[in-house]
């Protein structure tokens, strides 16, 4: 994506972000939830990523920095610092693999062995100096279930995905018609994508989240195909009121809804 481009002297150097930074600190969020759509009701229904089943994880992990923040300055004393997430040229997977959090895997998301990859990634750039953890090696080994179930194929070459071709790419980001092309490619998912974190071994162990924050409105866990395809934007501002879903709009959604029949 173009925007990735921009301010790319920041992504690499965090100084220009916060002056006299020293450290960063990553830190994940679990959003794993205990209920997945449709399957509590049996219900074939079109599909959301399940990082936007709650509310908009930047609000809400964004509190929870500033107090990170606001505990450290208390125990320590003065520290300046910024907290960032997902909404600044920072290389979140890579500061987060440098610090040995995870591996970047070969769908290019950030994977452990304990918990697997349904966690956000957020960041504390501060100038203070800190004892620093190493990353880790690679666990993928041979396993290429991810790049095998990709519906659109972006997965080019392991470790490389062309964001271009990416389900989540095109029923979130992009604002004109989605290409014909891609007709019936979609696998149901109407806003973002899962697949190749759900085929991915290491999310056998996911464990549910416990933030109050990320549990889905219990509408959005029993909405059919029908459901959605009658959605107004009345019950669309009610059922994902301060959603992620937010970002593509109603009639974002409504778009890709139409694409999917």
């Amino acid at each position: 994506m173009s925007f990735m481009e921009n301010h790319f002297d920041k992504r690499l150097n965090p100084t220009l972000l916060v002056d006299d930074a020293k450290s960063i600190v990553s830190l994940l969020l679990n959003y794993y939830p205990e209920e997945l759509q449709s399957r509590s009701v049996g219900t074939d229904s079109y599909k959301i990523s399940k990082y936007a089943y709650g509310q908009d994880y930047h609000f809400v992990i964004k509190e929870k920095l500033k107090e990170f923040l606001t505990s450290i300055q208390s125990t320590i004393g003065e520290v300046s610092g910024r907290a960032f997430v997902d909404s600044a040229p920072v290389l979140d997977k890579a500061w987060a693999a440098k610090s040995g959090l995870g591996w970047i895997g070969k769908n290019s998301n950030l994977l452990t062995q304990k918990v697997g990859s349904f966690y956000f990634i957020a960041e504390l750039i501060i100038d203070l100096d800190l004892d620093y953890d190493n990353p880790i090696t690679d666990h993928c080994g041979t396993c290429t279930a991810c790049i095998d179930a990709c519906p659109t194929e972006a997965i080019v070459a392991p470790y490389v995905v062309d964001g271009s071709k990416c389900i989540s790419y095109f029923t979130i980001e992009l604002k004109e018609n989605i290409p014909q092309e891609m007709k019936g490619k979609f696998d149901d998912w109407a806003f973002g994508c899962d697949v190749c974190q759900d085929v991915c071994p290491w999310n056998k162990f996911s464990k549910p989240h416990n933030e109050p924050l990320f549990n889905p409105n219990p509408e959005l866990l029993s909405m059919s195909k029908k459901d959605w395809m009658e959605l107004t934007e009345e019950t669309f501002k009610v059922v994902f009121k301060n959603s992620p879903l937010k970002r593509a709009k109603f009639q974002g959604i409504k778009r890709n809804i139409d694409f999917l029949k």
